[in-house]
């Protein structure tokens, strides 16, 4: 009985001890307010609907998915509201990474 007992703290002790390090996935909704390329392809601005998977990510709106090869990192702190940050030194709006509000989730993309 005290094996049983030892046995279920040790199996609770390390689901929490686990719970935070994997990053988030499933779908999120994002929002473009002007032209951004990502990835290479420019999308137009917008509401997306963007869905995380291990390796890449994929954008859609509409019934045209564009997949993304991209990173996710865990911050060490969560974000209050999802953010998205560019860099413009092409004169283009290039989107490099995602910050997912609720969650301690950065998906870096590949310049």
């Amino acid at each position: 009985m005290m094996k049983k007992v030892i046995l279920a703290f040790a199996i609770l002790a390390l689901a929490l001890a686990t719970a935070g390090t994997v990053p988030a996935t499933g779908s999120y909704k994002i929002t473009l307010s002007q032209p951004t390329v990502v990835a290479g392809t420019e999308l137009k601005a917008g509401e997306y609907r963007m869905t995380l998977g291990a390796e890449k990510i994929t954008i859609q709106n509409g019934k045209t998915p564009l997949e993304v090869p991209a990173k996710i990192e865990l911050s060490e702190q969560k974000f209050d509201t999802t953010s998205l940050r560019f860099n413009n030194a092409t004169g283009k709006t290039v989107l490099t990474e995602i910050r997912l509000g609720g969650s301690k989730t950065i998906v870096v993309f590949n310049p």
